[in-house]
């Protein structure tokens, strides 16, 4: 088994995650929690097991991982962001010695031989997705599963529209981004079929995915939460505080306007098995 590694260099993505951890947990409940429990059904962490948790965030996977895998399983929580791991470990208290939460690039992880490796939410901010996954899949031991969970084709994309607007006036250089390029949803993997064929192509075996629909009430906190709480906070760029509550005020009025009452947060649920 290789030593942990911490990572020397923090990732380009880790910076504005570092600022969105209040935000992102106000996501927790509505959002992150019942993605990562769909996941968790799939993934299935037993007693005694070892799990990486990549990506973690603040623990919505990691910790019922935790608590599933017991106190003789071993849960590594790794994530890029200090703010995210210092949420986890408030959210523990201290009372799961399972779980060792970890803030290093993920993608220079080299602890290996885990029953399981799950990550959700998290490939498509790698810069090669299929690299980061490759490099995730190397990590199981051989009969070990490995879990990926990715946004479904649609979701969340009337929001981001939405918000793109409301920062135009603002951030005039975003008007030569292709918001194509800022969706979460990776174009190879867009159904489950897609995602089962992507996972076989890392080399797992027995893949299975399926779709999990989720369509949330979008409440003015919620929209903020998404804007702020997620990837799309990159797209602030360096706004001042008062220009960020002009650009959430005009977001607000843009989705009022548009009559945008709920969004899709459905999500894909990929587990197979790394060959013995």
């Amino acid at each position: 088994m290789g030593h942990m590694g911490e990572a020397a260099t923090t990732p380009a993505y880790a910076e504005s995650f570092a600022e969105a951890a209040a935000d992102f947990g106000v996501l927790g409940p509505q959002l992150w929690e019942p993605v990562s429990t769909a996941t968790i059904m799939r993934t299935r962490p037993m007693p005694g097991e070892r799990v990486l948790d990549a990506c973690c965030g603040d623990g919505a996977s990691a910790l019922p991982a935790a608590e599933l895998v017991g106190e003789e399983g071993h849960v590594d929580a790794v994530d890029a962001a200090q703010a995210m791991i210092d949420r986890l470990v408030t959210r523990a208290g201290g009372d799961l010695p399972q779980l060792h939460p970890h803030t290093a690039d993920v993608l220079a992880w080299d602890a290996d031989g885990y029953d399981l490796v799950q990550c959700v939410l998290g490939v498509f901010f790698f810069d090669d997705p299929r690299a980061g996954a490759e490099h995730l899949v190397s990590l199981a031991r051989p009969g070990g599963r490995v879990g990926f969970t990715i946004w479904a084709p649609g979701a969340i994309e009337p929001l981001a529209e939405a918000l793109f607007e409301a920062l135009l006036p603002f951030r005039p250089e975003l008007e030569d981004l292709d918001l194509d390029d800022m969706s979460p949803v990776m174009r190879s993997a867009s159904t489950p079929g897609a995602l089962a064929v992507w996972m076989g192509g890392l080399g797992l075996t027995q893949v299975r995915a399926d779709a999990v629909p989720r369509t949330l009430e979008l409440t003015p906190e919620l929209a903020w939460g998404f804007a702020r709480g997620t990837g799309m906070r990159a797209l602030f760029g360096d706004l001042g505080a008062r220009k960020v509550e002009e650009v959430r005020t005009a977001l607000l009025e843009t989705i009022a306007e548009r009559e945008i009452e709920r969004i899709d947060a459905s999500t894909l649920v990929g587990e197979g098995r790394r060959p013995e």
